[in-house]
């Protein structure tokens, strides 16, 4: 999929570049001088992610070694751009993906600081951590497992713990929390299981389990596991249907109320709340 998607990114740069000539610099650095899809991330991140500690030439760097050491990198990069064009209706072109969504450039620049976690360079993980949150306003733990096909939409707020693990095709909006519950030690963080899509505001707590194809509306407080396929919506959060698609997380549906099985008594419940 990435040599299809670089292709397409190729022909979407020269595109932009006819028609607005004020931005052919710039794409020209960030995709046309580049000869693969990794090179143009590197580029990308990097900048963005440098500072007067660490060049980004240095930044670049570890990205190359990251791409060789974890494999498959690469190939979640590309579901990624896939993902973020096909579900954000505001995202018209990959290209636009790769060079404005800090959504994506957060999520990428995490793949980098766990794969350095992964070979025990946890100090160096922990710096772009930092400036991850820094820069793109996302928190995540190096340690935290992440799958493909993720998209971040809006994305500024996100935190996410260190033994939080996400599964393939999910999708979370602004500000959401997967946290702990306290100060406790050991496994402490939400499991996400694929399909998942969590609202803006949302909170998961602890080590529960959210279950595939489930969807956790718009500012929930979610304390206990959620089953697989079904919606929750509240503080605390209640189960209040069923998602009418086995894939909350491709069809980007927030509104809960069309699942068509929520009850009154619920509905009149979880709109209180919101």
């Amino acid at each position: 999929m990435r040599h299809e998607i670089w292709q397409k990114l190729r022909d979407e740069a020269n595109e932009v570049v006819s028609r607005e000539p004020l931005l052919a610099s710039h794409v020209y650095s960030c995709v046309l001088n580049h000869e693969c899809l990794g090179s143009a991330l590197s580029f990308i991140v990097a900048n963005k992610l440098a500072d007067a500690v660490v060049s980004a030439f240095t930044i670049r760097e570890l990205f190359d070694h990251a791409f060789v050491k974890c494999d498959l990198m690469l190939t979640h990069v590309a579901h990624d751009i896939k993902a973020v064009k096909d579900r954000d209706p505001a995202a018209d072109s990959y290209l636009t993906v790769i060079l404005n969504l800090k959504g994506f450039h957060a999520i990428q620049a995490h793949r980098l600081a766990n794969c350095l976690w992964q070979q025990n360079r946890k100090e160096l993980a922990r710096f772009i951590q930092s400036r991850t949150s820094e820069v793109f306003g996302v928190d995540i733990h190096p340690a935290c497992k992440v799958g493909h096909g993720i998209m971040f939409d809006h994305a500024t707020g996100i935190v996410i713990g260190e033994t939080a693990v996400i599964e393939d095709n999910v999708s979370i909006l602004q500000s959401v929390t997967l946290g702990g519950t306290g100060n406790e030690q050991g496994d402490r963080h939400p499991k996400i299981r694929a399909g998942v899509l969590i609202g803006a505001g949302a909170k998961v707590l602890g080590n529960i389990e959210v279950g595939e194809g489930a969807r956790i509306g718009a500012n929930s407080v979610v304390l206990s596991a959620v089953p697989a396929h079904t919606t929750v919506v509240g503080v605390p959060a209640k189960v209040v249907g069923k998602p009418s698609c086995p894939c909350p997380a491709e069809s980007m549906n927030q509104n809960f109320l069309d699942d068509g099985t929520t009850t009154a008594s619920n509905a009149s419940h979880t709109s209180a709340m919101l």
